[in-house]
């Protein structure tokens, strides 16, 4: 029977068992450079092979940062055809490249064709360009997971073959294209586990999956320095390594933009498209239609090597802050590739054997493939991006303003992430109301949608909580005025703009007046913390106000609010107070920070300076647990937030090692989100009552709950009881009963210390879990509980929703001397969460003072 199929067919079969068999075998031997690069073809002999510069065939280890370095820089030396540059550097300050790869003629007028390639995206000048003779721009992206680690060591075959391949095919293509070449995107996480399988590899290949090589220790090399997915950060830009390569981007505008990742061992190929359903509605179909057009040229290169692979399942294209979707709301195509990794050098999966070789293989044929596809469709790519940018929105919304309130750093941090992004932002031409709230010309901002980036305006801002589809391959909202916790409005009519920003200097704070007596400064900004902990570094104590007041100063009073923070003589007769002023001229402008110089103890209302009601501020001594069962991504946005914003020391210890320490020298203690079954409840316990402040953020409050350090109860979810459903559809069910990530709405109570700093009653929170509290019997221990009507935008089913409407999302209670603080949500979620970034240092520097202190004289 076999034999009478369509011979095509039986030899396509044949062929796949025979390279499996292939496969297999060069899995425990070197591969042949023919392995890997296009033959019958000559190239040439000035640039070294991968082979030649390394000492060893790629795929024999995997490369470290330096090696890669070398290679490129040399083979930049030896061709015409290759420029590199530096767009910037990783926090352990590796070198980020980007190598522009074409022929020598366009090389030699680079400038002039990156500049006529950018007027694609200007409206009033693209008309006129001649997309006919213009070269295409791909930009080939690998590895922004550390350890997917296919990508970058592919990297090394496609600059060898773009810089020494020779003949007519390679000439036509570097004619007509320009190639960006990122290769390697997250150098301190890639260098970490290159470091780590190198260094477990045997002589004798093993490829059991419970082998050291195939099991990095926590937290991988994923994440960045700070543990961060750097593919979730191409629209806020909160790190270096996206800063830099942002601004490459849209010095460029590419056409097609690959992402080379990796899958799980027992999974095949993967490219886009994705699910069609799972594309955000802001990307128009022909966008889908080209990235398919594209996916032919995959399909083909993948047939003729014999490997498998899928497309149209799994993944999907919506939240734009991923690298294979951000090209999507910009007149690019974003292509994602997931190859199945070998993690280590040789893996057994469900396939047989995977070799390291084979998964670059699969990266490098996809690369190629790429490049085919540009070709060949170069004009339609050229044109669709004109028309993309040509398009103008169909919108009632005319513009969105924000702006205001009480913080200009945070104002200031949008208005930097919408210009890196070629976003239009102007200053408001005069006071306006929208919607009820007031916004002041010089501090408010308009972005209107008549401009060529309105997609991404709307992608940025927008609020949305009706879907085609309920499954998320990651966050379903990420508007960025609740972000940020910044006053905005949609403004549906014509609005009146002033001039267009240029700058964006940081809001210096000022000294208000001169004092013998001492300082207060407000808790609202946004670096109220550092400055805060800048001054207990330096020795002076502090005291936050519990209840509000007014303040005498120099041609003035001015009233102030829970959490102010005064720094006054009296409380530092031992500090060198003469020298505070200087320290705070300098912390003002640091952290736009005002500081006012009161002439008096003396209030004309609330309390006075001396008063039981300012509380002592305890300086931070803070641990937080780490190590396998932790979350590296939430464990590192409080790194982050804590060692770059606030400038504390942060001590981390993995569990095993905490439950042999002294905890006596901390007074904070974190649980990010994680697993702590193996933590010693009891020395925890001992250590709250002795003083000590727990903070669990997440899933970390079942355990908190669990042991009895919290009172809180977590609710049960119910099961699903019907009696019958197609067990086809039970994975989709189950994946859309997760909250994937979404916002809601809050009431927050500002006059307790979890509050303090805010003005308003209601906040945006972030949550990604299905964490669920019990209502509280004591009305004052949950400052935030969630509304009657929660969510924001972004998808939450109808049982969620149900279960979470007017539950605490923080609680705070005593525990014996100390205090424990529960958050359902994440407030630092992955370092553009700037909104409630407050809330989780409220509870590092005022948790000591909730529910304890002296009043009136009166012990409490």
């Amino acid at each position: 029977m076999k034999n009478n199929l369509p011979f095509t067919i039986f030899q396509k079969k044949r062929l796949a068992a025979f390279l499996f068999f292939i496969l297999v075998q060069t899995a425990f031997a070197q591969v042949p450079n023919s392995y890997y690069l296009p033959q019958n073809i000559s190239y040439d002999p000035k640039i070294p092979t991968p082979q030649q510069y390394l000492g060893y065939q790629v795929g024999d280890w995997h490369i470290q940062h330096e090696q890669l370095l070398g290679y490129m820089k040399k083979v930049a030396e030896l061709s015409d055809r290759v420029e590199l540059s530096e767009y910037g550097r990783t926090y352990e300050n590796r070198q980020l490249l980007l190598l522009t790869i074409s022929s020598p003629k366009n090389l030699a007028n680079i400038e002039k064709i990156k500049a006529d390639h950018h007027k694609l995206v200007e409206p009033e000048k693209s008309s006129s360009l001649d997309t006919k003779n213009m070269p295409i721009v791909v930009w080939m992206g690998y590895s922004v997971h550390g350890n997917e680690a296919s990508g970058t060591n592919a990297s090394v075959l496609a600059l060898y073959y773009l810089a020494a391949a020779q003949g007519a095919e390679i000439d036509s293509l570097l004619n007509e294209s320009v190639i960006l070449l990122d290769p390697r995107i997250n150098p301190d996480g890639g260098e970490r586990f290159s470091s780590w399988v190198n260094a477990n590899k045997s002589n004798n290949l093993v490829s059991d999956p419970n082998s050291r090589e195939l099991n990095e220790m926590w937290p991988g090399g994923r994440y960045n320095h700070y543990w961060f997915d750097l593919n979730r950060d191409w629209l806020y830009t909160q790190h270096p390594e996206s800063k830099g390569r942002i601004q490459k981007f849209h010095e460029w505008k590419p056409n097609i933009l690959t992402d080379h990742h990796e899958m799980g061992p027992n999974s095949s190929f993967f490219f886009q498209p994705g699910i069609p359903a799972r594309t955000h509605p802001l990307t128009p179909k022909k966008n889908i239609d080209l990235t398919e057009l594209i996916g032919k040229f995959h399909a083909t290169a993948l047939d003729k090597i014999g490997s498998l692979y899928f497309t149209k399942e799994g993944y999907d294209d919506f939240y734009y802050g991923k690298g294979s979707t951000f090209p999507d709301v910009q007149g690019s195509i974003g292509i994602l590739f997931e190859q199945a990794s070998s993690r280590g050098h040789l893996q057994e999966t469900q396939n047989g054997n995977m070799s390291f070789a084979f998964t670059v293989r699969n990266q490098f044929v996809t690369t190629l493939s790429t490049l085919r596809a540009a070709k060949a469709l170069r004009q339609d790519l050229l044109d669709y991006q004109r028309s993309f940018y040509q398009e103008k929105s169909t919108s009632a919304t005319k513009a969105f303003v924000f702006g205001g309130g009480n913080d200009k750093v945070k104002v200031s941090e949008m208005i930097r992430i919408l210009r890196q992004h070629e976003i239009d932002v102007f200053n408001m031409a005069k006071d306006e109301v929208f919607e009820g709230k007031t916004f002041k010309k010089g501090e408010a901002y308009v972005v209107p949608l008549s401009q060529p980036q309105y997609r991404l305006v709307q992608g940025i801002f927008e609020k949305r909580t009706t879907f085609e589809d309920s499954l998320f391959y990651d966050i379903s909202a990420w508007s960025m005025p609740h972000c940020f916790n910044v006053p905005y409005s949609e403004v549906k009519v014509p609005i009146t703009l002033g001039d267009k920003l240029t700058d964006n200097p940081f809001p210096k704070g000022k000294i208000i007046g001169n004092t013998t007596y001492g300082y207060v400064f407000e808790w609202d900004g946004y670096f109220a913390p550092r400055t805060a902990y800048e001054l207990q570094k330096k020795g002076y104590k502090l005291k936050v106000a519990t209840e509000p007041f007014t303040g005498i100063f120099e041609g003035g009073t001015k009233n102030f609010s829970y959490g102010t923070v005064e720094v006054t003589f009296g409380s530092n007769q031992q500090a060198d107070f003469a020298a505070l002023k200087t320290l705070l001229q300098s912390l003002a402008e640091r952290d736009g920070i005002d500081f006012y110089a009161l002439q008096t103890g003396l209030t004309p209302s609330g309390i006075d300076l001396g008063s039981s009601y300012f509380a002592p501020m305890r300086q931070p001594k803070i641990l937080m647990l780490t190590g396998a069962g932790v979350n590296p991504n939430d464990a590192g946005e409080i790194w982050h937030l804590l060692d770059t914003r606030v400038n504390i020391p942060l001590t981390m210890s993995d569990i095993t090692q905490v439950n042999r320490m002294n905890l006596e020298k901390y007074n904070t203690l974190i649980l990010s989100s994680g697993e702590y079954a193996t933590l010693n409840e009891d020395k925890i316990k001992t250590w709250v009552r002795n003083g000590g402040t727990l903070i669990a953020l997440t899933d970390a409050v079942e355990w908190a709950s669990a042991k009895g350090l919290s009172p809180v109860k977590i609710k049960n979810i119910p099961n699903d009881t019907a009696s019958f459903k197609p067990y086809a559809l039970a994975e989709r069910y189950k994946g859309a009963q997760q909250t994937s990530g979404a916002i809601f709405q809050v009431k927050l109570d500002p006059t307790h210390p979890i509050g303090y700093g805010y003005k308003d009653q209601t906040l945006s929170v972030f949550r990604d879990n299905n964490i669920y509290l019990e209502k509280v019997k004591d009305p004052y221990i949950a400052p935030l509980i969630y509304t009657n009507e929660p969510l924001v935008s972004g998808y939450i089913t109808e049982r969620n929703k149900k279960l979470m409407k007017n539950t605490p999302s923080v609680v705070a209670t005593a525990f014996g001397g100390g205090k424990v603080i529960v958050m359902t949500d994440n407030p630092n979620f992955r370092a553009f969460w700037y909104g409630t970034n407050k809330l989780f240092l409220n509870a590092i520097f005022f948790g000591s003072t909730i529910l304890s202190g002296v009043r009136g004289g009166e012990e409490d």
